[in-house]
C-alpha cells in the first residue's frame, strides 16, 4: 500500500486506529526512564503522542501527510510542554538514516514485503543509542487462519523468529514471542520483539 492510499484510509475516518496508545507499548514503556523516541509509521500519532504525555521527546515518522496532519492536530489540545516535545517528519520510513540518538525506537503494526521489513529494522536499530530499546510489533502470520482482522497478505507478515532473524546479533533479544489480543470479533495473533543495543554482537535467545 502506497502513502496515496494510506492519506485516502486517514482521510474517511476520524481515527482509524483510536486514541488510546498500544497496550504492549504502554506495558513495556510505562516502566523506562524518560528519553528520546522514534516513532516508525506513527501514523495518527498515538504512540507518539502518549509517549510525550510521559515526557519522553518524540520523533514521529510516516508518509501518510493525512495522518501526520491529524496526529499534529490532535496534539494541539495537549499541553504546550508535551507538544514541544514532539516532532512529526514526513518521510517513507525505507528510505531513512537516522542518527544514533534514541533511546526507544518503535515498529508498530508496520507490514511490509520482507526485504522492506528488513530495511527499516536496520534504520531503527541504527537509530539507538548504547542500551537504547527496539520493540517490533505486529500481526503473526498465523493471524490469517487463526486469528481475527489484520492483513490477508502473508508475503507482510511474520513470526517472531522472523524478527529474530531481522536483527541478527546487532541487539541482544529480551522478549520474541506470540502475543494473543483479545477483540469483540475473536482473538488476534501478534508477534512482539524487545531488545537492546547493550550488548552487540552477542547470542541471542528466544522465548
Amino acid at each position: 500500500m502506497d502513502a496515496e492510499a494510506w492519506d485516502t484510509k486517514y482521510s474517511a475516518h476520524d481515527l482509524v486506529y483510536g486514541a488510546p496508545p498500544n497496550q504492549v507499548l504502554v506495558e513495556f514503556a510505562t516502566a523506562l526512564p524518560r528519553g528520546r523516541a522514534l516513532d516508525l509509521a506513527s501514523g495518527e500519532g498515538r504512540n507518539a503522542l502518549w509517549l510525550a504525555t510521559r515526557g519522553w521527546e518524540v520523533t514521529a515518522v510516516d508518509f501518510s501527510a493525512v495522518g501526520l496532519r491529524k496526529g499534529h492536530r490532535i496534539a494541539e489540545r495537549a499541553p504546550k510542554s508535551v507538544r514541544d516535545r514532539l516532532t512529526w517528519v514526513h518521510a517513507d520510513v525505507t528510505q531513512i538514516a537516522p542518527d544514533p540518538q534514541y533511546d526507544l525506537a518503535l515498529v508498530l503494526y508496520l507490514h511490509l514485503p520482507a526485504e522492506q521489513r528488513r530495511t527499516v529494522i536496520r534504520a531503527a536499530v541504527s537509530a539507538l543509542k548504547p542500551d537504547g530499546i527496539l520493540m517490533i510489533l505486529g500481526h503473526h502470520t498465523a493471524n490469517i487462519t487463526k486469528g481475527v482482522g489484520g492483513p490477508q497478505d502473508p508475503e507482510i507478515l511474520y513470526t517472531p523468529d522472523d524478527l529474530a532473524a531481522d536483527v541478527g546479533d546487532f541487539v541482544d533479544i529480551r522478549v520474541c514471542e506470540q502475543r494473543v489480543r483479545q477483540l469483540e470479533s475473536g482473538n488476534a495473533i501478534d508477534s512482539l520483539l524487545l531488545a537492546s543495543r547493550s550488548r552487540l554482537g552477542s547470542g541471542n535467545e528466544r522465548g
